[in-house]
C-alpha cells in the first residue's frame, strides 16, 4: 500500500446541507458512526458529530427537526488529499493527533481515513524482522 486511497473508507456517512439535525442524529445513534460529513453535492462543506449535535442544538435548546445541519457542521480541521503518501498521511494524522480525517479530490468528499486503520495497513506492509 502506497496511497492514501488504498486504505480510505470509500462512502462515508454523508447528509446534505439542508438535512435535519434529527436525521444526522439518527445516524450518530449507530455505534459504528462516529461523525456524519455534510455535503453540497458531493462537496465537503463540514462535519457533525455526537458533541456537535449537544453543542450546537441539544443544549440551546433548538428544534433537531427544523435544524439544518449547513447551519451547525463544523468546518473540517483538515482533509487529506487521496494521492497523498499512506507513511506521509499516518505522521501528519500523528502530528495532529487526529483519529479520521476526510479524504478529497479537488473538494469532493472521496473517503474518510481512519488512522488506527491505516497505522495496521503499513504495519502489513513493513518486511518481517530478521535477526
Amino acid at each position: 500500500m502506497t496511497l492514501v486511497r488504498e486504505a480510505m473508507v470509500i462512502e462515508p456517512r454523508t447528509l446534505g446541507a439542508e438535512a435535519s439535525a434529527q436525521e444526522a442524529g439518527r445516524l450518530l445513534a449507530k455505534p459504528d458512526v462516529r461523525a456524519v460529513f455534510v455535503c453540497e453535492g458531493d462537496r465537503l462543506v463540514g462535519v457533525v458529530t455526537r458533541k456537535t449535535l449537544v453543542r450546537e442544538v441539544v443544549a440551546p435548546g433548538r428544534d433537531p427537526r427544523s435544524t439544518p445541519l449547513g447551519d451547525i457542521a463544523e468546518k473540517a480541521h483538515y482533509t487529506i488529499d487521496a494521492e497523498t503518501p499512506a507513511e506521509e498521511a499516518f505522521r501528519f494524522m500523528e502530528a495532529k493527533d487526529a483519529e479520521r480525517v476526510p479524504v478529497v479530490e479537488d473538494g469532493k468528499l472521496v473517503g474518510v481515513l481512519a488512522r488506527v486503520v491505516l497505522q495496521r495497513r503499513l504495519a502489513e506492509d513493513e518486511p518481517p524482522q530478521t535477526g
